[in-house]
């Protein structure tokens, strides 16, 4: 029987209270799946446009850090969700993917939001462009952060490291296109590497929501509206394999 990884993601606004999300995360992530994603900065919201948000960075092994971890081996799943790490830099924490459970791994955000009118860089530092793959459940799975989802290189880089999927977190803020962009760039990702895409959003009305699931083929497995939620799919490896046979763009490039 073909290999399959069960993945689950947690559509889930995070709140100002950095306390009160850690209190949730018992009731939010399930059992019986082997990958839980909750979205970008899980631990403490961005709040408003500029604010600053580096009272509330933390280490890994911090509050959030150790919450996310207990809860991990309690449903004995992995989990991977967004906080805000202390840096060498008082006034600019790092924008940091968690990983915990089966195994432990974390990732700091190459791309920082520049775009659309905000500053992501004026109040957190970028992470050294060192692409991060885990293994889950026999799985490589390659970690983005929302707005990287914007840049190729990055999904193409983690993919030569090998890389079979892609989790996105993302607190991708709603507005005209964007959640046109969110499921084309999140296709396209897929399609052109040949590997699943996880993407976990926070929900509306101030993001876009629309976690998705997309196979190697761009197919949508699953995908949410607007409100809060938890996604559930299956990732078939035999549907991989079936995908880098058909399409062998990965090995078939020139550059």
């Amino acid at each position: 029987m073909s290999p399959t990884l069960q993945v689950s993601l947690v559509q889930e606004a995070s709140g100002l209270d950095p306390a009160t999300n850690r209190a949730r995360l018992a009731a939010l992530v399930p059992s019986g799946t082997d990958l839980v994603v909750l979205p970008e900065a899980f631990a403490r919201d961005f709040g408003e446009a500029g604010s600053d948000v580096a009272p509330y960075a933390e280490g890994l092994d911090g509050p959030f850090g150790s919450e996310l971890a207990r809860v991990a081996q309690e449903r004995a799943t992995t989990v991977v969700a967004g906080m805000f790490e202390a840096s060498e830099d008082p006034t600019r924490p790092w924008n940091t993917l968690l990983v915990r459970g089966a195994v432990e791994a974390s990732y700091r955000k190459i791309h920082l939001y520049d775009s659309f009118g905000y500053r992501e860089s004026d109040r957190l530092l970028a992470g050294e462009v060192v692409p991060t793959v885990v293994e889950v459940g026999g799985f490589q799975v390659g970690l983005m952060t929302c707005y990287d989802l914007r840049f190729p290189e990055l999904a193409r880089a983690l993919v030569d490291r090998g890389a079979e999927v892609l989790v996105i977190p993302a607190a991708w803020v709603a507005g005209p296109r964007k959640v046109d962009h969110w499921r084309t760039l999140a296709r396209a990702r897929a399609i052109e590497n040949t590997v699943f895409v996880a993407a976990a959003g926070q929900p509306g009305p101030r993001y876009s929501g629309h976690s998705l699931v997309v196979d190697p083929m761009g197919d949508v497995l699953a995908e949410a509206g607007d409100d809060a939620v938890v996604l559930s799919a299956t990732l078939e490896r035999s549907a991989l394999d079936a995908a880098r046979r058909t399409n062998p763009s990965v090995a078939n490039r020139r550059l």
